[in-house]
């Protein structure tokens, strides 16, 4: 069920072990209730070998019109084909290069020269930093903080934080693709809240009491539809943006539900959706409507992360526990190699700087940034940085738009 409704303000913050405990706690009993409302995928109905549409191009539909207000895609083979390299907008342009790496213990956004490899900025912040967020416009970056309910603006020109701006639970931040809301996924509160993309001023609440763990997203070419990873429940949420209404839940095969679904990626010709299960060690692959599982791809211990190639050829997998990125083709999700960090390490979130040369990553368990060269895998260099790196953004990146998260462009 959905229930839509216009809110006033949850201030009230709260610890992350807290949360934790919460959401298990309910999805314990929601598991003994049996909370599925029949759309879930079977386990015994996903063929171990299935071919699904990557493989199948006649069976990806055809584009459908776009969610009104959103630029059209120019290329429905690769709906990324104006995020490729150096393609900056006039606004990206005005950008100074940095990298931006939020820090969800000791409350800090630290900033470094991605030339020089070098710390320029250390801003304490305070709360619980999650990740540091592009505009829709791309004027803007945004640390959030779900612990004390707040974004903290930053301008990529000068790199310089701002004044804060209450938003209720930000663990991530989307944009709706016609650019005109914000999305504050609140992982804690169960509920996805809109806001006005310029002025902040909220617009309605859609809750989504399935979806614990509501944390990552992606959208449909078209921009009419949302796929949302309910890390604890081990489902997706499937979210209509013409109507801003919950229109399903898949369950994944296998429900994991301590660290389940993750980060969620669109295949570059909108056939599958791809979904990282840090449980399951690897990605579940959704039919383009998102309307079941397709299949199973195993990638690595702890899988979280994904990132696409400059050309969008290639998508790269974080394997958080394992340190290692899996490399996988972004059409079909044939692996084509994997790339270990010497000495281990825990790869989180990042991106791939605007030239495609460069993958940065958060090293979320051992206090440190990773730079990998995307031609051979090899690491350029070991950054170490402040307590609890999380969700790290590479500035500028090229594309006309920002769906938010860390730099996620079209």
């Amino acid at each position: 069920m959905s229930v839509s409704l216009r809110t006033g303000g949850l201030r009230a913050g709260r610890s992350r072990a807290g949360r934790l405990f919460v959401v298990a706690m309910l999805v314990g009993v929601a598991g003994l209730a049996g909370c599925s409302d029949g759309s879930g995928a079977d386990p015994a109905a996903v063929p171990p070998s299935a071919a699904d549409a990557a493989a199948n191009p006649a069976a990806v539909p055809d584009a459908a019109p776009g969610l009104p207000g959103m630029p059209a895609v120019t290329d429905p083979h690769n709906i990324y084909a104006a995020a490729g390299a150096g393609m900056l907008s006039d606004v990206a342009k005005t950008a100074t290069p940095l990298v931006y790496v939020p820090h969800t213990k000791s409350g800090e956004v630290w900033v470094i020269d991605p030339a020089t490899f070098v710390v320029v900025g250390r801003y304490a912040l305070g709360g619980e930093l999650q990740h540091v967020v592009p505009s829709y416009d791309m004027k803007t970056l945004y640390a959030s903080d779900d612990i004390t309910n707040k974004v903290t603006p930053f301008d990529p020109v000068t790199g310089r934080p701002g004044t804060d701006i209450p938003v209720i639970d930000p663990y991530n931040v989307y944009f709706t693709p016609d650019g005109r809301s914000a999305i504050s996924v609140a992982e804690a509160r169960k509920r996805l809240v809109f806001y006005d993309a310029q002025t902040w001023q909220e617009q309605e609440t859609l809750l989504t009491p399935e979806c614990a763990g509501i944390d990552h997203a992606d959208f449909t070419p078209d921009g009419r539809t949302a796929v949302f990873s309910c890390e604890f429940a081990g489902r997706v949420a499937v979210v209509d943006l013409t109507t801003r209404r919950l229109v399903r839940m898949i369950d994944m095969p296998t429900r994991n539900t301590t660290m389940g679904p993750q980060d969620v990626k669109m295949a570059p010709d909108g056939s599958v959706f791809y979904v990282a299960d840090s449980e399951q060690n690897g990605l579940w692959v959704l039919d383009s409507a998102a309307t079941r599982v397709l299949r199973e791809i195993p990638t690595g211990h702890g899988a979280h992360g994904l990132y696409l190639s400059r050309d969008a050829t290639r998508m790269f997998v974080t394997n958080r526990h394992e340190g290692s990125i899996s490399v996988l083709d972004a059409y079909t999700g044939a692996e084509i190699t994997k790339w270990t960090i010497p000495g281990g390490g825990s790869p989180d979130m990042g991106n791939v700087t605007a030239d495609g040369s460069q993958l940065w990553l958060s090293g979320r368990y051992d206090d440190e940034v990773y730079v990998i060269s995307t031609s051979d895998g090899r690491l350029i260099k070991k950054i170490p940085v402040g307590d609890g790196p999380h969700g790290l953004c590479v500035w500028p990146q090229p594309g006309r738009y920002s769906l938010g998260h860390t730099g996620i462009t079209r």
